[in-house]
């Protein structure tokens, strides 16, 4: 087939080809976009979940989520390093909270690592959480990738 011989031009076809690709820039965008808003989201739920459990004051349930160990009361020993007494003074009500009667999740980021590089790999997500409409001071929860157990923010 020579250049003289060519199929005529299909301007449908065109047009088909040229809105199929658009369509796949767009979905990939969506898809992109979305994967970026919630990729924190199994740690922000996990800290929404012991912060309604402590506005509950149902602390036992709370030491559990911060624990990731719904059977804690089961082995305390275990966790004799931050025991459930020294959770009730840091979370309970004469804690640096108070009683806490609100939340709000205001969003979450991994750090970057010690060294300073940019691209070093933190093990863990800091959830900053505003807790009784309190502004100038938010909570910085630390949530453990591999086990998604809780802490206080190193940062």
């Amino acid at each position: 087939m020579t250049l003289f011989e060519a199929q005529p031009y299909d301007a449908a076809s065109a047009r088909k080809k040229r809105n199929l690709i658009i369509a796949l820039v767009f979905v990939l965008i969506v898809i992109v976009l979305l994967w970026w808003q919630l990729r924190y989201w199994p740690e922000e739920r996990i800290v929404d979940h012991f912060f309604d459990a402590l506005q509950q004051q149902n602390y036992a349930q709370a030491y559990g989520i911060w624990m990731h160990d719904a059977d804690w009361k089961q082995h305390p020993a275990k966790y004799s390093r931050y025991s459930y007494d020294d959770f009730i003074k840091d979370w309970g009500p004469g804690g640096e909270w108070g009683l806490i009667k609100s939340h709000k999740l205001d969003g979450a980021a991994v750090p970057h690592g010690y060294s300073g590089s940019r691209f070093a790999v933190s093990s863990g997500v800091v959830v900053v959480v505003t807790v009784n409409d309190r502004i100038a001071d938010k909570a910085h929860i630390w949530v453990q990738k591999a086990d998604k157990t809780l802490g206080f923010s190193p940062y």
